[in-house]
């Protein structure tokens, strides 16, 4: 059984090394991209609509996200998001949480219409009737948790207006630095 010595060998290397810190394929702290895959930020017990927990990571260096929604000739909406501190992570990302990566949800007056990832989408006329409608966009991680600063989620929303004869569209989301600003204006409840 000559498998067996070595793997027994190998075992008390690691522990002699330190436990499993010595020893694995390192995966767990850093990938090959230079991407540390180690879970960031705390979760927090507060939860959004659906049943996702936030996961508090600080102020500074916090990801962003803005959003800006206009009519098309389509009877469609174009919704542009802007970010910064975070990349959309592509389709069929492992489900591990890294600091400033992930997706966003997009929503119509709550209700998830879509899950992003890519800054730009063409929402259905169809799915915001006549009347005004407030569109939501949240940053999560690829784990699922909702970004979060201060226990709040990291989102934008901006109102639109559909009509028979018109569509307008009224972005209440401001430029990024903004958005920073009176986010930060906001009491935090302790």
């Amino acid at each position: 059984m000559r498998w067996t010595r070595g793997l027994l060998t190998a075992l008390a290397v690691c522990a002699l090394l330190g436990g499993s810190a010595g020893c694995g394929a390192g995966d767990a702290h850093e990938r090959r991209d230079g991407v540390s895959a180690s879970p960031v930020g705390t979760l927090l017990d507060e939860m959004d609509e659906e049943g996702r927990f936030y996961r508090e990571v600080d102020k500074k260096g916090a990801p962003e996200v803005g959003i800006e929604i206009q009519p098309d000739s389509a009877d469609r909406w174009d919704v542009r998001l802007t970010v910064r501190n975070f990349r959309f992570s592509p389709a069929g990302t492992r489900p591990v949480p890294v600091a400033g990566r992930g997706l966003a949800h997009l929503y119509v007056d709550g209700r998830t219409v879509a899950r992003l990832r890519t800054a730009e989408y063409h929402l259905a006329g169809n799915l915001v009737p006549r009347g005004t409608h407030h569109v939501t966009v949240r940053l999560y991680a690829d784990d699922g948790t909702a970004w979060a600063v201060h226990g709040e989620p990291i989102e934008r929303t901006a109102d639109i207006t559909a009509s028979r004869a018109a569509r307008t569209a009224t972005p209440t989301a401001s430029p990024i630095a903004a958005q920073v600003a009176a986010h930060a204006a906001v009491p935090r409840a302790e």
